[in-house]
Formats: C-alpha cells, structure tokens, sequence
C-alpha cells in the first residue's frame, strides 16, 4: 500500500472516498482524464422517504474529449434549487443539518464556472468537519498507471458493475433519518454521513478503513 492515492474529482462523494483521505498521506486529484459521465465527478447520492436519490450537476462539453479540469457547470438551468431543495427536504430532520446547513447553503446560491473548482471547494468543506488536513495536488498530465500511486480514479463508481473490491473499506452501519423505512444503505453522499453523526462522522470513517 502506496502512501500516496490518486482519485477523480467527485460532487459530495461517497463515503468510501472520503476514508482514503484518512488512509494515505497525499492526495492527487485527476484533473487530465478525458471527462466521464454518469459517475461521482458530477454526481452524489442521498437518502430521501423515497428511498436513495442521485443528485446530478448538469455539465456542458465544448467538444467530443473534454478533461475534467475543462468542464464547464451548465448555469442555464436551475440544479442548485433543485439539489438544495432535495437535500434539505432529506435532512431537515437529521440530528446536524441545522449546524452545518449555513456553509453549505452558499454553495447552492453562487455560481462556479468549473466543476472542478466546484467539487474541490466542497471537498475542502466537509474535510475541514472530519478534522482532516488536506495535501492535494492536481494531475500536470494523464498517466494510466501512475507509479507508485494507490489508484482509485474509476474503481469508487456508482454503478456496481464498475466497481472493483477494495480489502481497505467495510462500511461500519451509522444512523440514518429514515432508518425506520429502509434498512441501512452504506456509500452514500458524506453529507449523509455529516448530517446524521456530526461529530461522529470521522469515528465511523476511520472504523470502515479495515
């Protein structure tokens, strides 16, 4: 095991990512890829009385091979209420949305050009609350099999079928605001995790790095 990971952008991520950032010591952010879609570069997913919900930042592409430090967020349409709507409707009765509520709500009031600027700045956010101190470095180019380096870029995906087994993360079960509905969903949002433990968050993360 390298002390050194390389993962994509995501929006909000899913909690699997955020235990790399306790598990390794530096942090490279894939910035050179060529953009994917449907996946956690622009994508979150959130517990609502429904059941989970995938929140999506709509995304312009300019060409046919856009990197990811390149994608533009398509402001023409109204994503931010919608997304700020959706997630306050899910956890306004989560035992910690009022406590962090007010930092997260200018994130669905400004306008950012780029979806990279966008997911690091909220990256920074919800690391500052696990008391984790961040050493990220942007990709200067695209390497397939960088050297040396724990790669996860594709492997933390949405869809099942692409996920690949990762012996360094078991999902310990936390609280969730509709556990009496649904039986417990693990590697949702961290804003899941944030908004129903607080304080706890880090405790349950560290304890689903096996």
């Amino acid at each position: 095991m390298s002390s050194e990971v390389i993962l994509s952008t995501t929006y909000l991520g899913p909690v699997q990512y955020y235990t790399k950032l306790l598990t390794y010591d530096k942090l490279w952010i894939e910035a050179e890829e060529n953009y994917q879609k449907q996946s956690y570069r622009n994508r979150c997913e959130i517990l609502t009385s429904n059941g989970k919900l995938a929140l999506s930042v709509p995304v312009t592409k300019d060409q046919p091979k856009t990197k990811t430090k390149d994608i533009r967020i398509d402001n023409s349409l109204d994503w931010q209420k919608d997304h700020w709507n959706a997630i306050e409707s899910a956890y306004s009765a989560s035992p910690f949305f009022e406590f962090f509520m007010d930092e997260f709500l200018p994130f669905y009031q400004k306008k950012y050009t780029f979806l990279l600027d966008y997911n690091t700045r909220l990256l920074e956010l919800t690391a500052s609350y696990l008391e984790v101190d961040l050493d990220i470095e942007f990709t200067g180019k695209f390497t397939h099999q960088p050297e040396g380096i724990d790669d996860f870029r594709d492997s933390i995906h949405p869809k099942p079928k692409m996920c690949k087994p990762d012996e360094h993360f078991s999902p310990v079960p936390y609280y969730q605001v509709f556990h009496d509905r649904f039986e417990f969903i693990p590697n949702l949002s961290i804003i899941d995790l944030l908004f129903c433990e607080g304080p706890n968050a880090e405790n349950v993360l560290v304890q689903s790095c096996s």
